[in-house]
């Protein structure tokens, strides 16, 4: 069996090991693939694994020797899955690798919009503090979690992992699903009018799109924090940038873009009270180390008949 990684250094930068692929076959392994260069490289090849390389209908069309698709991530729409079906080609993706990791960089950023540990460490290295007249100082305000309300938008894996860690904080949490009348979830009108805290953990699809807009803003409390950790498209920058200059979102804190890598002219850059993160949150050794190992386990399982994490049944 020939295995092709089509851009394997986002997963893998050199710091783990693609052995257990080559144990499987033999193993061809790109760093990054160009548009114009995907037909080529899979010409030959019975398994291709990709991460952000687009597998096109036209592109699994014409890949005669294709068997399996792997994806190197939860998400799998940079694959035509319905083309791949049609010629048999089960596509098998990650599911949980990176829940405990996304969870806390959840948290990562919201306790850094709650102190501004990185801009007061900032101030003290530039000899501030040691200049200062009192034994202390703060450019924000501080906040407490205890006892905020924190809204999660989605309750899936991650923003359930989420609505513990929430707790732990001793917050009291909202969560609305898809299904309105999920055990325990409230609607979505509800949430925003009651969270203290809005973190975003839904798919993006055409009814999450921009589901963060100048209307759903509105019906949030006044100084409101969101988080988004999901899909950059769930949230309209352009309100976004308006509702953080007017005050009515005292910070925002994001580890996506509606386009990555983020262009200059995003409209939520160069803003005092937004965090933007590049896509970082599910990228612990330990997530990346647990996605190697899952990718190899189900090209294995579908080498042995028995395919798993299979997305298009």
């Amino acid at each position: 069996m020939k295995i092709v990684v089509l851009d394997g250094y986002a997963a893998n930068p050199g710091d783990l090991s693609w052995d257990g692929l080559k144990a499987l076959g033999e193993l061809e392994v790109h760093e990054y693939t160009a548009p114009g260069d995907t037909q080529s490289r899979i010409a030959d090849a019975d398994a291709v694994l990709t991460n952000k390389t687009v597998l096109s209908r036209e592109i699994i069309e014409n890949a005669p020797k294709l068997k399996y698709i792997g994806v190197l991530a939860t998400g799998f729409n940079i694959v035509d899955v319905e083309a791949a079906r049609e010629k048999g080609i089960p596509v098998c993706n990650v599911p949980t690798y990176a829940t405990e990791a996304v969870a806390q960089f959840v948290f990562a950023l919201l306790l850094e919009l709650c102190h501004h540990v990185g801009h007061h460490n900032a101030q003290v290295q530039k000899l501030r503090w040691t200049n200062n007249r009192d034994f202390c100082f703060w450019d924000y305000p501080l906040m407490e979690l205890q006892g905020k309300t924190m809204g999660l938008v989605g309750l899936g894996r991650i923003g359930t992992a989420t609505k513990k860690l929430a707790e732990a904080f001793g917050m009291k949490v909202l969560c609305c699903r898809s299904t309105p009348d999920a055990p325990g979830c409230v609607p979505l009108e509800t949430l925003l009018r009651e969270s203290d805290v809005v973190s975003l953990h839904c798919p993006l699809t055409d009814r999450t799109r921009h589901i963060i807009n100048a209307q759903t803003i509105s019906q949030m409390k006044d100084g409101v924090l969101i988080i988004n950790t999901g899909r950059g498209p769930l949230i309209d920058d352009a309100a976004l940038r308006e509702a953080l200059l007017s005050g009515k979102v005292a910070g925002a804190a994001v580890d996506v873009a509606s386009v990555e890598p983020i262009p200059a002219d995003n409209p939520l850059l160069g803003l005092d009270n937004c965090i933007i993160t590049p896509h970082i949150a599910w990228a612990t050794g330990e997530a990346r180390r647990r996605l190697m190992d899952t990718v190899t386990d189900n090209l294995r399982s579908f080498a042995e008949g028995k395919p798993v994490n299979v997305v298009n049944p």
